[in-house]
C-alpha cells in the first residue's frame, strides 16, 4: 500500500527543526534529524520493552524520567543497537555535541537511532552531521527533520491538531517513522517498533503529571495497538514535549481542559500509528481487529494480539479470503477463556460465524467484497464478559518476504 502525502507546512511555536545529510544512507537522503525547544519542555516518554535495548534507548531511559527535555537528536540508517560500550558512548556524544553547539544542558538532550542493528556508527560522519543540523535549525524545518528519521518508510507520516485552551491557541503536532519491525510494546518512564520513532510537540503549558497522564491514555489506543509483523524493535521510542510558550495556565489532571488535551494527543498519535500500518512493508490492507465481551481485559488483548500476529490470518487477509477457520483457530490457542459454542465473528457488519458455526457460505459474496477492501473491521464476540480490545494490523504479502530477505536501509 503506497500513499502520497502532501507536505502541509507545520509550525509549532517555540520549536525549531532540522534535517541534514551526513552519508549514513546508501540513498544519500537526509539521515540526521533534530528537534529543539526554545526553552526546557515538560517531557513524557516511552521506550521499547525489548530486553535488547539500543544505546540511544538506554540514554533516553536514563534522562527522560526527570521530566524535562530540550532537544532530541535522531539518526537514521543505523540503529546503534548491539554495539556495546562504543555505541553507548556515541549516543552520549551526539547529545554532547548538540548541548555544546546550542549552549544547553547536556542532560536535556536525548538521542534516537533507527536502521540496521549491530553496525557501529561512523563517528566522523555523525559528528559532522549533528553539527550541521544545529546550524540548520528553523521554525519551518519540521519536514526536513522528519525525513532525517525515515528508513524504509514509503511516505512521510505527520499529523497536527489545534485547540484553544485558556484563550490561547494551542498546536499539537507529531511525526513518526516506521514500516517494518513493528509491534510496539512501549512502557512510559517515570510512571511505574526498522523501528517506531514518534515525537509529539505542543506549545501548551502542561504539568508533568498531566503530560504523563496524556501519554498513558494515548499509547494503548495508538502505537501499542498496532502490529505489522509482530516484531518489537530494540529502538522504539515515543516522546511528548510541552514547552509552555502559549502562556496558558499550566494544565493539571484536574483542569477542565485536561480531557481535551488527552483527546487531541490521542487523535494525533492514533492518526500517526495508522499511517505506520498503512505503510507496513508490503502491506496492502489495514484491519481493525475488535474483541468484544471477553472475560477480562487480559483475555481480550491476548486474543486480539494473536489474530493480529498470526501469519495464517494475515496471509488470508492479503488474499481477500473470508474463510474464518484461521481466525477461530487463533482465538482458540490465544489463551483467552471462552465457550466456542458462543463465538460470533463479523467482517464489518456481515456475520460469518454464528454461535460457533461458520456461515460464510451463506454470505460469501458480501464477505469476500469486504475483505478485499483496503480497510475493514474484524469483530470477534466471545460472549464471556464485558472486556474489549482493539488492534490495528496489516496483512502479510509476498512483498514483505522479498523485502526482508534482502534488507538494506
Amino acid at each position: 500500500m503506497r500513499l502520497r502525502v502532501r507536505q502541509v507546512p507545520i509550525r509549532i511555536p517555540g520549536f525549531r527543526f532540522a534535517g541534514v545529510r551526513c552519508g549514513l544512507k546508501e540513498s544519500r537522503k537526509r539521515d540526521i534529524g533534530l528537534i529543539v525547544s526554545a526553552v526546557p519542555a515538560a517531557a513524557a516518554a516511552a521506550f521499547t520493552t525489548n530486553r535488547v535495548k539500543a544505546a540511544p534507548v538506554l540514554v533516553g531511559i536514563e534522562r527522560a524520567p526527570a521530566g524535562r527535555l530540550q532537544a532530541i537528536v535522531i539518526n537514521s540508517g543505523n540503529a546503534n543497537a548491539y554495539t556495546g560500550r562504543s555505541g553507548l558512548k556515541m549516543a552520549r556524544d551526539m547529545c554532547a555535541i548538540v548541548a555544546r553547539e546550542l549552549r544547553i544542558d547536556e542532560h536535556l538532550v536525548i538521542p534516537s537511532s533507527t536502521g540496521r542493528i549491530g553496525v557501529p556508527l561512523p563517528r566522523r560522519k555523525i559528528e559532522a552531521g549533528v553539527r550541521a543540523a544545529c546550524r540548520a535549525l528553523s521554525a519551518d524545518g519540521f519536514h526536513q527533520a522528519l525525513e532525517g528519521t525515515m528508513t524504509t518508510d514509503a511516505f512521510p507520516k505527520f499529523a497536527s491538531e489545534g485547540l484553544v485552551i485558556d484563550g490561547r491557541e494551542i498546536v499539537i503536532a507529531g511525526m513518526t517513522k516506521g514500516a517494518g519491525m513493528i509491534a510496539p510494546q512501549m512502557t512510559p518512564t517515570g510512571s511505574g517498533h526498522a523501528t517506531n520513532l514518534t515525537y509529539v510537540m505542543t506549545n501548551a503549558a502542561v504539568t508533568l503529571p498531566a503530560l504523563r497522564g496524556a501519554l498513558r491514555v494515548a499509547l494503548p489506543q495508538s502505537f501499542n495497538a498496532i502490529v505489522v509483523d509482530g516484531d518489537t524493535s530494540t529502538n522504539d521510542t515515543a516522546v511528548l514535549l510541552a514547552n509552555g510558550v502559549a502562556g496558558n495556565r499550566p494544565l493539571t489532571t484536574r483542569s477542565a481542559d485536561f480531557a481535551a488535551l488527552c483527546g487531541a494527543v490521542t487523535r494525533v498519535m492514533t492518526a500517526l500509528a495508522r499511517m505506520i500500518v498503512k505503510d507496513g512493508e508490503g502491506a496492502t490492507k489495514v484491519i481493525d481487529i475488535r474483541v468484544h465481551r471477553a472475560r477480562n481485559r487480559r483475555d481480550a488483548e491476548r486474543l486480539a494480539d494473536t489474530v493480529a500476529r498470526s501469519p495464517l490470518c494475515k496471509t488470508a487477509f492479503y488474499g481477500g479470503d473470508p474463510y474464518t477457520g484461521r481466525i477461530v483457530c487463533a482465538a482458540g490457542y490465544s489463551g483467552a477463556v471462552f465457550d466456542p459454542q458462543k463465538l460470533d465473528v463479523y467482517f464489518d457488519d456481515v456475520q460469518v460465524v454464528r454461535r460457533g458455526e461458520e456461515i460464510v457460505g451463506k454470505v460469501e459474496r458480501r464477505a469476500a467484497a469486504i475483505v478485499r477492501q483496503p480497510e475493514f473491521t474484524l469483530t470477534i464476540d466471545l460472549h464471556a464478559g464485558a472486556a474489549v480490545a482493539h488492534r490495528i494490523a496489516s496483512d502479510l504479502s509476498v512483498d514483505y518476504v522479498r523485502f526482508n530477505s534482502d534488507y538494506r536501509t
